[in-house]
């Protein structure tokens, strides 16, 4: 668990291996709950290789003092990525 919203990360290790590298992450509130941004890259074990980027929003809620995960979002494909900011471009110019 992270107690400052800029260390939380998307990033998980197994055996010394990154199975979930985390590329970029964006903040994009801060406070008792925190709405981020991950940019990552999943390790594919049949390939040997990490796969295409990935995006996911994730909801976080500062208990005793530390992030604990309680909601999140994994958008699944580029093409999802950019009807979500077609959208939301949309609606920002009404």
């Amino acid at each position: 668990m992270a107690s400052d919203v800029n260390d939380i990360t998307i990033q998980y290790e197994e055996d010394g291996l990154v199975i979930v590298k985390e590329i970029d992450k964006e903040i994009l509130s801060k406070g008792s709950w925190a709405t981020l941004l991950f940019r990552y890259r999943q390790w594919d074990k049949r390939k040997e290789e990490y796969g295409s980027d990935s995006y996911a929003i994730r909801r976080y809620q500062k208990v005793h003092g530390e992030y604990m995960q309680k909601s999140k979002f994994t958008i699944s494909s580029n093409k999802q990525a950019e009807k979500i900011v077609e959208a939301l471009q949309k609606w920002l110019k009404d």
